[in-house]
């Protein structure tokens, strides 16, 4: 008792003095890392390579606000002429009303696809063991590892003989048909989608399933009320980067699609461009309008974005 009671007011002295110490002015706190020559050239790499990625696009911002008169006389290395006509112009003339409209039918239902299909393959294969399970993983994942442009030729003529209904393609076949382009994002994307969804279920603890089969519960059950819930992260995270690459894809847009008036929005762009010169402001401002409702997805999705990412790498 007698000896705890004295050993204290020592203990709490030390601590005392090691504080002030520590709060003394003057003094660099030990845990603060050094400025080696080697930090100094990561610092100095990282900010040249940010200020190269931004560099393009804050100059596309910048022209999109200029006129084309102003800089085919003055130069585009000027200030001046600035105008919003740009905005508008591309909005009439690249008729981006419409092919929003055809975007969005293509974005939408192509991510709701993937992500559904690639989480049930996810959960099969996370949940149960057989001998073709790394197998059926790998076989999903090896889509991406093709190129696309060797399957341009097989793939086009496998959609000229492909028929559909007339409520489905006006054209009567699977070619110039907005289920065309559906299907070619979702088979180039669930194997992306399945591979990141598999690692993130089987870190989800065993013991949760097993007390759901002890209590009845089958496997949509553990599949639609279990599963998807955990998942939302996930989901959130790979949604986002999904709508991103749907949305953004030009090369099957332009091999698959020969109505102009069903192209989606990036390739629209062609619309811009005269037949003699090409007006690189507008062309500016209408790259601009394209990017806005992805930087408006991906700063709603953010915070799940951000969670998404951060829970896959810690389980797993």
């Amino acid at each position: 008792m007698s000896s705890a009671t004295v050993t204290r007011p020592a203990a709490t002295a030390a601590t005392t003095t090691r504080n002030r110490r520590r709060l003394t002015p003057g003094r660099v706190p030990r845990n603060r890392r050094r400025l080696t020559p080697g930090r100094v050239l990561l610092y100095v790499f990282v900010v040249l390579t940010a200020l190269a990625w931004l560099f393009p696009v804050v100059w596309a911002l910048f022209n999109s606000f200029r006129d084309y008169d102003y800089t085919s006389v003055n130069g585009y290395v000027s200030l001046g002429g600035f105008t919003f006509e740009n905005y508008t112009n591309a909005w009439e003339q690249g008729e981006f009303t419409r092919h929003f409209l055809n975007s969005l039918i293509i974005t939408v239902p192509a991510v709701l696809l993937t992500l559904f299909l690639a989480s049930c393959v996810a959960f099969v294969v996370a949940r149960y063991s057989f001998r073709f399970n790394l197998v059926l993983l790998g076989l999903f994942t090896a889509a991406n590892l093709l190129p696309q442009q060797a399957l341009l030729i097989p793939l086009y003529r496998a959609y000229r003989e492909i028929p559909l209904p007339l409520w489905m393609s006006d054209s009567g076949q699977l070619l110039d048909s907005y289920w065309g382009l559906i299907l070619v994002n979702v088979a180039f994307q669930t194997g992306f989608c399945t591979f990141v969804l598999s690692n993130y279920m089987k870190a989800l603890p065993h013991e949760m399933f097993e007390a759901a089969r002890v209590d009845g519960a089958g496997v949509s059950t553990q599949f639609f009320r279990i599963t998807l819930p955990l998942c939302r992260p996930a989901l959130a995270a790979l949604a986002t980067l999904q709508v991103t690459w749907i949305y953004n894809e030009f090369f099957w847009a332009t091999v698959l699609m020969q109505s102009g008036d069903k192209f989606p929005i990036t390739s629209s762009l062609t619309n811009l461009r005269g037949q003699f010169f090409t007006d690189y402001n507008l062309l500016s401002a209408g790259s601009v309008i394209i990017a806005i409702p992805v930087l408006v997805i991906f700063f709603l999705l953010q915070k799940q974005f951000v969670a998404g990412l951060t829970l896959g790498a810690t389980k797993g």
